[in-house]
């Protein structure tokens, strides 16, 4: 049984279908500390209005982030869908720090979407576990990598199909897919959970806390750290600005 229209790719999808999030979030939840019900007022007010006094605002964002006052920023919402293959997903789950729902390939034929390693994916891992880094693998290397991932996915691919052609369930001939499948799902989380996440699955140069993850989340982080950039531009460069530490 042949298989027709298989892809490969050695991307990933972030796209932001959903958010209730900026800077003003963040002061409101913070004064209601000192001015209580005066507050209420000021919530009423465009996101905009944090401008009128930046500095002021910048400097309570900046006092919340630096002594690590985290609830305030946890007063927003995110959702996010993303593309990418199952063991990017089943690192992000560790985090138990967001809403998760993910396609099922109990209810749902999967296509045939599998992640291949691009050529500026680093292959060789060198050093210790917990100091480790990868650095690029020879041309022969990248070529192999490719082909064995491409062949092998095709043969899972067409055993799948060979079982669910025969009546077998998608529940059980899910079985043979390897992680490489793409899936897709959708995660909401607040600013305070995706400055934790972005901790751990990014690596910059000058972080407090320096973290080693695999290249594949890290491409997810990326784009998910951009959008948020966007939406709270204050918190994210107080955030830069403490060594990038949730607080």
């Amino acid at each position: 049984m042949g298989v027709t229209e298989i892809e490969f790719r050695s991307d990933v999808t972030v796209e932001l279908v959903r958010a209730s999030a900026h800077d003003s979030d963040v002061l409101f939840a913070a004064r209601v500390s000192t001015q209580g019900e005066q507050t209420l007022e000021e919530s009423m007010h465009s996101p905009e209005s944090v401008e009128a006094d930046a500095k002021r605002d910048r400097g309570l964002i900046n006092y919340l982030m630096r002594d690590r006052h985290g609830s305030p920023f946890e007063h927003n919402s995110m959702t996010f869908y993303v593309q990418a293959p199952i063991f990017v997903f089943r690192e992000f789950m560790r985090h138990r720090i967001a809403s998760y729902n993910e396609e099922s390939a109990r209810y749902r034929e999967l296509n045939p979407v599998f992640y291949v390693p691009g050529p500026e994916r680093n292959l060789v891992q060198i050093g210790k576990p917990g100091a480790y880094d990868f650095v690029p693998g020879t041309p022969e290397q990248t070529a192999l990598a490719v082909e064995a991932t491409q062949r092998a996915v095709t043969v899972a691919y067409e055993e799948y199909e060979r079982m669910l052609a025969a009546g077998i369930a998608r529940e059980v001939a899910r079985g043979v897919l390897p992680v490489a499948t793409y899936s897709s799902m959708y995660v909401t989380m607040n600013a305070r959970s995706l400055m934790n996440f972005l901790s751990l699955r990014t690596k910059r140069e000058g972080t407090h806390f320096p973290s080693f993850p695999q290249r594949e989340i890290e491409m997810v982080a990326e784009k998910m750290e951009e959008k948020w950039a966007s939406l709270m531009p204050m918190t994210y460069a107080s955030f830069n600005a403490a060594g990038r530490v949730a607080p």
